[in-house]
């Protein structure tokens, strides 16, 4: 990597000739800092080079620029200060033209197409609108209880289908199968194909986009034959339900939803080509923006719920002293019940879904404390360190719900996890009141009536748990196992009770 002599221009426009880039690993010839990138945990190694850098840092890779923003202030810098400039997206050459994932405004690059998709979808799941969801979230959250009483082992699935079942219902008022439910496992493959091409350097023909001609059967063009694959189980994610909407609508048998809401308030006089396409791209950016994040972190809460007995036993005496032990949580209880409110904090910062959020880009050349930004370059924000600083957090690599606590009630000066968990900006993700909503209802039911507890080895001790996540931009915890015990007769009754009202 070349850093010019570091000279101001005697105007204002930003000079890339004397200006450096950010610091940071020097690269080798044409290939850049390619080989210095791993394939996973990478925030782990951005994070550790800013102690040899700083929280702004610069590699390349292939020609590609990327700035990597370790520390909230930076990211604040950029991502709100500047937002006009750094609120764009790549180009990402295999996800959106050899995959066609075009449709989600999630990915859009920034202008009036992106603020058409995303107005419409904040108008359904705004902060303000989202609580007309909570039946469908309970309904949901009661049949989990339900299905971890039946089969336990299975809890990893079972959390999974409770967060698809739910969005589903909201956004298409599709009722899924128990088991092996086409919509959710086409959706899972889909949203999976997305983590896992979005992480940088996974992917050569990203910074190579001409690799995208080369045909399926060329030799070493497998990302063809996979882009082929996952393209047709997008396109079956996006167009399948709501073409089951439309059925049902002309059948005068639509359920309720985002989608046939919409479709509702549709004027049949006028030309309707781009509505229908925005309505469509809604409920299926409805279900890839919440389902699996929820998922994700729901899956940790349950790890940090086996290492941590005190943490789980003090949340449950909160919730029996509110709740009592006739009836499960409602979403009237939140306001009482601080210490379980804490915990979905902790949950989000403990293991960030996105440590790394997906990249922003910039669209014209800048210059910022003395470096060049040049346009075009890729802007990650660094969600794990900033989630785990410790001055803002001590002791980050614990899962302690009593940091966001001060006279047993929310402390609001400690920092609130949103500000990294959910992206930045203007492309913070919308869907995270839905997401909120969801992870108190389904936390706060399933500590009411089961205990989850470390696995046994075959002596009956307890075997020691690891937060090991999986790699990609959208991150699980590797599959573990835990045991799930009803905490008494009456949970199980209460169970029961709530399982047949469903």
């Amino acid at each position: 990597m070349v850093l010019w002599p570091r000279r101001r221009s005697r105007s204002s426009h930003v000079n890339p000739l004397r200006l450096p880039f950010p610091p940071g690993p020097k690269g080798l010839p044409l290939l850049g800092n390619l080989l210095d990138l791993p394939l996973e945990d990478q925030h782990l190694t951005f994070h550790e080079w800013s102690k040899q850098y700083r929280d702004i840092m610069h590699v390349d890779v292939l020609g590609q620029h990327i700035i990597i923003l370790d520390s909230l202030q930076k990211a604040s810098d950029f991502f709100d200060k500047k937002s006009s400039i750094y609120s764009s997206r790549s180009r990402m050459p295999m996800l959106i033209e050899l995959m066609g994932w075009d449709w989600d405004f999630a990915l859009m690059p920034y202008g009036e197409t992106w603020r058409k998709e995303r107005r419409s979808f904040h108008q359904h799941f705004h902060q303000g609108v989202v609580d007309k969801y909570q039946p469908q979230q309970l309904r949901e959250a009661r049949r989990c209880l339900t299905r971890l009483l039946a089969d336990p082992d299975d809890f990893l699935h079972h959390i999974r289908h409770t967060f698809a079942a739910s969005v589903m219902s909201i956004a298409y008022g599709i009722e899924v199968s128990d088991r092996d439910d086409p919509y959710i496992t086409t959706a899972e493959i889909a949203i999976g194909s997305l983590s896992e091409t979005s992480v940088p350097g996974a992917f050569l023909v990203n910074n190579v986009p001409i690799l995208k001609y080369v045909p399926p059967w060329f030799p070493g063009a497998g990302f063809r034959k996979k882009a082929e694959y996952w393209r047709k189980v997008g396109d079956e994610m996006l167009n399948k339900p709501f073409y089951a909407v439309l059925d049902a609508m002309r059948q005068g048998k639509a359920v309720p939803s985002v989608t046939s809401s919409m479709l509702q308030n549709l004027c049949e006089d006028d030309d309707n080509t781009e509505a229908l396409e925005i309505i469509k791209h809604t409920g299926a950016a409805a279900y890839s923006a919440g389902a699996d994040t929820t998922v994700s972190a729901v899956q940790t809460f349950f790890l940090a719920m086996a290492k941590h007995p005190e943490v789980q036993k003090r949340a449950q005496a909160e919730i029996d002293s509110v709740v009592g032990s006739n009836r499960l949580p409602e979403f009237a209880d939140r306001p009482h019940l601080p210490y379980t409110n804490a915990m979905v904090l902790e949950t989000l910062r403990w293991q960030p879904v996105t440590p790394l959020a997906f990249p922003h880009t910039s669209t014209e050349d800048d210059e910022y404390e003395g470096y060049f930004v040049p346009k075009g370059s890729m802007i990650f924000g660094n969600a794990w360190a900033i989630l785990h600083d410790p001055i803002e957090y001590p002791d980050p690599e614990e899962f302690k719900p009593e940091r966001f606590l001060k006279d047993g009630q929310l402390n609001p000066n400690v920092r609130d996890p949103s500000v990294a968990a959910f992206g930045f900006g203007r492309r913070i993700c919308p869907g995270r009141f839905l997401s909120d909503r969801a992870m108190f209802c389904v936390l706060s039911s399933i500590l009411a009536v089961f205990d989850i507890l470390p696995p046994l080895d075959k002596n009956g001790m307890a075997v020691p748990l690891k937060p090991a996540m999986t790699p990609g931009i959208v991150r699980m915890p590797v599959p573990f196992k835990c045991v799930i015990k009803p905490r008494s007769s009456a949970a199980v009754a209460l169970i029961h009770a709530h399982g047949d009202e469903c």
